[in-house]
């Protein structure tokens, strides 16, 4: 076992009074370490239910005969971030998450890890981790929260809260109205009802196969996912035993489960990101164009939040993951997954009970997946768009630019009224290098739909979108304004042409006049002198390659 290397040995008495000092046994000495890397925080609603799912895959490690060890991962909750500077850090943190599992881990000569994490950024971070360490590893995310009720209304954090914002600025909802609105719109933990960033990478988790069956959707309030926390807990001791890793599973099978799988569900655009950085941390070859060509062969089948009007817990019992695999058996590649079943036993043994919820596929809500990848004079190396929350009528769309060098300065325009119908809003120097810190846009983007111009405006930024974000918003685009990419130069005035159907996104000028305007531009002065993000900035890659740390 690894953790021999602390145990075993004259030269290891020091090693092994310290461990004695934490309350271990003599006979603990010879059971594999299994260390629980617990994302617990009572900052994030997603994570303060952690502490019995703790508890309980602390009795699994012992149930299957390991020493469970439970050491500290911080998480960010980008609804509390969005809109302001520490949105800055969401994306940053999830190279800080990686490195710190990555260094306990063998700093401590761990055998085998299970992964509590829940929101955005924590449980790529986490994958990535393992995915560079390849030791026996399992993930339990843990669980959605409920819809929030209000006057026999089903409510969710996006479509009752950020775009409540523009809403209440226009004077349609009262004061009273807000504080119901606030109390009631997330009524506990979990992580947000929709199928936003932390919803989708929990599904794509166990599309990969690196959490039990059933882990995704299961509530954080059911009794279920501190079964599943249990079994998580016994079956990494089983994983050390069997000497199964991460990289056997994690595959280029998985990661292309893993993009079918969201095409299909609609999920959050984040998910390009983040299953780049997993791909690049696993030794996988998965360039951005895959997304595309996966998007154009696998229909959308689930309309969920904020696409639709399902949430995550209607996904959950209308049958979870497992009745989308089986929605999905022939446009999957079977693959192992960490239950010791393949994923075409899983999808075999599933059943599908609400035929809406998920539907067949030649009734499918699209034709295409949920995510295009758009290229042009504007995006050479691509750019991002949740084609699945854009109405028919703005999937084609021409109009004038309107440039922010900021997202602050996008949201004053927007709140005050001066974006108006037929109009681009482009908010630039926000990408991975030049934010820094690729910001999400929910703010701007829900105030457009708030102010009624989700069918009239479009939004376009080297930045990124929440998983929350609907409507003709297109993002990631590379190279970003700090790296002298062509949003950099576009005026206000110009004209953007976006065609979703035909993957294009373009500056109306010849590029003659694209290289002139490029010729002199001039990078902006960085905004943060000090600390963590300079450092990030100088670092990260573009968003076409994941915004991974070089």
């Amino acid at each position: 076992m690894r953790s021999d290397t602390v145990k075993k040995g004259v030269e290891r008495i020091p090693h092994r009074a310290l461990l004695f000092a934490t309350g271990i046994t003599r006979e603990d000495l010879g059971k594999p370490f299994i260390g629980i890397a617990s994302s617990f925080t009572d900052l994030i609603p997603g994570h303060t239910a952690m502490r019995p799912l703790e508890q309980a895959i602390e009795n699994g490690v012992y149930a299957g005969g390991g020493r469970p060890f439970v050491f500290g991962i911080p998480g960010i909750c980008d609804g509390i971030a969005m809109g302001h500077s520490g949105m800055r850090y969401s994306l940053a943190s999830r190279e800080l998450i990686a490195d710190m599992v990555e260094s306990i881990a063998n700093a401590h000569c761990l055998d085998g890890l299970v992964l509590l994490t829940n929101c955005d950024k924590i449980t790529p971070g986490m994958l990535m981790a393992v995915a560079r360490l390849n030791i026996p590893s399992i993930v339990v995310t843990a669980g959605p929260m409920v819809t929030g009720r209000l006057a026999g209304k089903r409510l969710s954090l996006v479509r009752d809260t950020f775009e409540a914002v523009a809403k209440a600025k226009k004077g349609e909802i009262s004061k009273a109205q807000i504080e119901e609105i606030e109390m009631c719109a997330c009524p506990g933990s979990g992580s947000c009802q929709g199928l936003y960033t932390a919803n989708t990478m929990a599904c794509l988790t166990e599309t990969m196969g690196m959490s039990l069956t059933g882990c995704a959707t299961s509530m954080v309030v059911l009794a279920k996912k501190e079964r599943i926390a249990f079994e998580s807990g016994k079956r990494a001791v089983e994983l050390v035993l069997q000497d199964i890793k991460p990289r056997s599973i994690m595959n280029k099978n998985a990661f292309y489960n893993a993009v079918t799988v969201d095409m299909a569900l609609g999920g959050s655009s984040n998910t390009v990101l983040h299953l780049l950085a997993i791909a690049n941390d696993a030794g996988v070859d998965l360039p951005l164009s895959d997304f595309d060509k996966i998007s154009k062969s696998v229909p959308n089948i689930c309309s969920l939040e904020p696409t639709g009007n399902y949430y995550m817990e209607d996904l959950e019992y209308a049958g979870g993951i497992p009745a989308v695999l089986k929605r999905l058996k022939e446009r999957l590649k079977n693959n192992p997954t960490v239950n010791g079943k393949s994923i075409y036993s899983i999808a075999e043994a599933a059943e599908i009970i609400n035929d809406d919820v998920i539907r067949p596929l030649n009734k499918a809500y699209g034709k295409e997946g949920g995510i295009a990848v758009l290229y042009g004079n504007l995006a050479p190396d691509g750019a991002v768009v949740k084609q699945a929350a854009v109405s028919e009528k703005m999937k084609v769309f021409k109009g004038k630019a309107v440039c922010f060098d900021s997202e602050e300065e996008a949201m004053k325009a927007i709140m005050n009224g001066d974006i108006h119908k037929g109009q681009v809003v482009v908010i630039r120097y926000e990408g991975p290098s030049g934010g820094p810190g690729m910001r999400e846009m929910l703010s701007p983007t829900s105030a457009i739909v708030g102010m009624g111009l989700a069918d009239d405006v479009a939004l376009i930024t080297d930045g990124r979108f929440s998983g929350g974000t609907r409507g003709p918003c297109i993002g990631h685009i590379s190279p970003e304004a700090q790296a002298g990419g062509p949003i950099a130069a576009i005026r206000d005035g110009d004209i953007i042409k976006i065609d979703i159907p035909n993957r294009k996104l373009d500056l109306d000028i010849t590029d003659a006049q694209l290289k002139a305007r490029l010729k002199k531009w001039k990078p902006i002065k960085p905004r943060v002198q000090s600390g963590y993000l300079p450092r990030y900035a100088k670092l990260v890659s573009s968003a076409d390659k994941g915004a991974v740390l070089s």
